[in-house]
């Protein structure tokens, strides 16, 4: 029998998060759902998300900063990740997965992610994922490499949410970018 002491609580409303809207994203990329996201209740798992960032942060790496995931000197671990979820998807749901940065430091990067339906407004998900960048032989901090960097800037918002806003640098204008 389980028991629990006193009554179960929520956030009050003032203090719950609210899903924010593609046009804050200066980069957005589509994704697709799988068969295999979707669990027994119908709709993808939670853990599936936090594969949609990973894809998300690394095709734009890759594709925008030159990163050479199989082969380079630097390599991006995660220290963190972290999701909210407002509303599902399911397999065959296409999605966009919308991407900024809300802090840009020597060896790490602070990126938050959103899940869109696709051409949808507001996001079904979103979270952050921290990177930091490290020599690929020894595992120690590595500056990011200068190409990955000038992407990263290219994606550069002061954060609106409380947590990164006191330590995020003023880096322009949020636009939306592809």
């Amino acid at each position: 029998m389980l028991v629990t002491e006193g009554p179960v609580t929520t956030k009050p409303a003032a203090e719950r998060k609210t899903p924010e809207t593609r046009d804050r994203y200066r980069h957005v990329s589509p994704l697709s759902t799988r068969w295999m996201d979707n669990d027994i209740y119908g709709h993808v798992n939670n853990a599936v998300y936090y594969a949609y960032f990973d894809t998300v942060i690394n095709r734009y790496l890759i594709g925008e900063g030159g990163l050479d995931i199989a082969a380079g000197d630097v390599i991006g671990l995660c220290v963190e990740s972290g999701c909210n979820y407002f509303a599902p998807v399911a397999f065959p749901d296409e999605l966009d997965g919308g991407l900024r940065v809300a802090r840009l430091g020597g060896s790490s990067v602070r990126y938050e992610v959103a899940i869109f339906a696709r051409d949808g407004a507001s996001a079904r998900a979103q979270g952050h994922f921290v990177h930091v960048f490290v020599d690929r032989a020894t595992r120690r901090p590595a500056p990011l490499p200068a190409r990955v960097r000038a992407a990263l800037e290219r994606i550069a918002v002061v954060s609106s949410s409380p947590e990164t806003a006191q330590n995020s640098p003023a880096l322009g204008p949020t636009r939306r970018g592809s």
